[in-house]
This record gives C-alpha cells, structure tokens and sequence, in this order.
C-alpha cells in the first residue's frame, strides 16, 4: 500500500512539482492550500507524513503543526523561507521532525521523506526504494556517500550529474521527457530551459560511458527523452 503524503503550500506552483514527483515515486499524495483546509484534511484522514509551509493564509504552518500534534504524532517536515532561523527554530518546539529551506531541491525532500519513513517504520515499497547503492554492468553508485564507480575506478560527477544519474539508474527503463528531468533534479522554479539537461546528459555520458556517441547506460528516447537501460 502506497504511502499518503499530505502536501501544504499556498503556492500552486510548488505544490505542482511536489505532488507530481512523488506520484512518480509511488507515493499517494493530498494537497492542502491554506492552514484551515490543511487542519481540516489531517484530522478527517490518515498520513503518513505531512509536507508543511511555513507561511500559510488563515493559520500559519506553526499553528497548524502544534495543532496536529494534540491529535496526532504524524511525522511533518517543515518549509521554511531560508532566512528565517526562528521558524526552522520553532517548528522544530511545536513537534515538527525535521525543515527544508525554500527554495529546494526535490530529491532532497524526497530523501528527507524516505528518511522519516523509515525511521517511523511506515516506509512501504516505493518510499525504501532506495538501498544505498546500485550497481549495474560495471557501473555503480554510492548514494549515502555519492561515489561513482566505474569497473572498480572512481569517478567524479558534479551535484547535478550525480541527482540525474541517480533518478535515471533507480527508475531504469522508465523514459522521462527533457521538462520531467529539468522540473525533477532542478526543481520547480529553476530558470533555465531543457536544454540544461541535454548539456548534462552529454557530460555524464562523457564520464561513465566507453563510447559516449554510442551509449551502453544513459540512452535517447528520440523525440521524448532520456531514459537508463
């Protein structure tokens, strides 16, 4: 059984990106877009985690987490501006488990929320998916320590060609479109366009592939997108 994820922000954007990657993962999502209707949502249903902004009409995110917690030990990861230490601070008090600053990447979210799952024993299928590392025909990955290695030599990636090649090797065969990459490892508000992940694509085929041109790991959907075989 998928786990529920209760999704809170007033920003429809984000609640976009989010609710859309973790569908991907499986994940049964709920969105709330105001402190009242997110109050209102927790207690008429079951979560196994809550996702919580800060900064909320009708009642704050702080408000809303301390009221959760009279009536339920439902783990919540807070969303907090990133200057704001006081939130981080505070939400941490009224019983939140753990706070991301805005803006974010949403593996990280995802990796904080696998952790929590796990950590609560309510991590299903798709939410321990990842198991630390993957290791495929010669290549393989350190996701805890994210080291990559090729026929036992190491190789560096930058952040961002790591996240993408961690995506494609733990979802392998599935194809993802160059705009589900670009919104995945570079987040909702990331300014660029989708040519960023074909620059990408190509440096990382650079480091881990024999025959770059001719790719064994990373292959081209043409006309859709890139996807791990």
């Amino acid at each position: 059984m998928a786990n529920r994820i209760l999704i809170v922000d007033d920003e429809k954007n984000i609640i976009k990106g989010i609710k859309f990657s973790l569908e991907q993962d499986g994940f049964d999502v709920t969105v709330a877009n105001d402190g009242e209707e997110a109050l209102a949502v927790a207690k008429a249903g079951t979560f196994d985690l809550i996702v919580l902004d800060v900064m909320l009409p009708k009642l704050d995110g702080l408000e809303v987490c301390q009221s959760v917690r009279e009536f339920s030990d439902t783990p919540i990861i807070m969303l907090t501006a990133k200057s704001e230490d006081m939130d981080k601070i505070m939400g941490l008090e009224y019983g939140a488990d753990d706070y991301l600053t805005k803006p974010f990447n949403i593996l990280e979210l995802k990796a904080r929320i696998r952790a929590i799952l796990r950590r609560s024993g309510k991590g299903g299928i798709k939410a321990q998916a990842g198991k630390g590392a993957y290791s495929v025909r010669g290549l393989e990955i350190e996701v805890d320590s994210r080291r990559v290695n090729i026929s036992g030599k190491e190789v560096n990636l930058t952040a961002k060609e790591f996240d993408l090649l961690e995506l494609l090797m733990e979802n392998a065969e599935r194809v993802y479109t160059r705009e589900e990459l670009l919104n995945t490892v570079w987040g909702y508000d990331y300014p660029g366009d989708v040519r960023t992940v074909d620059v990408h694509v190509r440096r990382l085929r650079e480091k881990i592939e024999d025959a770059p041109s001719d790719p064994k790991y990373i292959h081209t959907k043409w006309g859709v997108g890139y996807y791990f075989k």
